[in-house]
């Protein structure tokens, strides 16, 4: 397995993925809240993992420019078609990877991962290239699946799940684990929210800041 295949898994499942609701609202609703209170109106902000682009629609008229980039080339062709029919200044989709940008001269004030972290094969190494990617003090905010902090099963299913391809790659950390490694990064970990409107909130909204 590899990064090849995780883009083809993400490539056969884009039009279910654009067609699928999002199962809490209120808690979505709650994380662009914060992330826009966050953001400047001259920032230039980075979402890694944006899929089909809804939140990067949501969140791109808030700030000077935005850059959305997904691992899958076919969930990127979605985003275009809906920024095609709602056409947002500063807002440009992408198919790329941190650690394919890192190697640019672009750099930002903001980078976004939601949903994102647990899908990485290295995340050590993402976070890093997510680190040279960002402006001194520049705001790295993440949302994402923390699987050690979710029911046991899952540890046994997932790999089931991911050798009859039905699910893609997906690393298993507790949020206590992911915050230290965000840490060893260099960054600030300048704080944690819980955004779930129901049940266990296995989803930490955590914003670090580029020391």
């Amino acid at each position: 397995m590899s990064t090849v295949s995780d883009a083809r898994f993400w490539d056969r499942s884009s039009k279910s993925y654009a067609r699928a609701r999002i199962s809490d609202q209120a808690g979505y609703e709650r994380t662009l809240e914060r992330t826009v209170a966050l953001l400047k109106p001259e920032d230039r902000v980075l979402e890694l993992g944006c899929g089909t682009g809804t939140t990067a629609l949501r969140l791109a008229s808030d700030v000077k420019s935005y850059l959305a980039t997904d691992l899958s080339a076919d969930m990127i062709a979605i985003a275009e078609e809906k920024r095609a029919a709602n056409p947002i200044a500063g807002l440009a989709f992408r198919p790329a990877t941190a650690e394919a940008l890192a190697s640019e001269a672009a750099r930002f004030d903001a980078v976004l991962g939601f949903n994102y972290l647990h899908l990485v094969r290295d995340l050590a190494g993402t976070l890093g290239s997510i680190h040279a990617l960002l402006v001194p003090g520049g705001l790295f905010i993440s949302k994402t699946p923390c699987l050690g902090d979710m029911n046991p099963l899952i540890k046994f299913a997932l790999p089931l799940m991911q050798v009859i391809g039905k699910a893609p790659y997906a690393g298993v950390f507790s949020a206590q684990a992911l915050r230290g490694l965000i840490a060893a990064a260099g960054f600030e970990v300048v704080g944690t929210e819980r955004h779930a409107s129901k049940g266990k909130d296995s989803r930490p909204f955590i914003v670090a800041r580029k020391a």
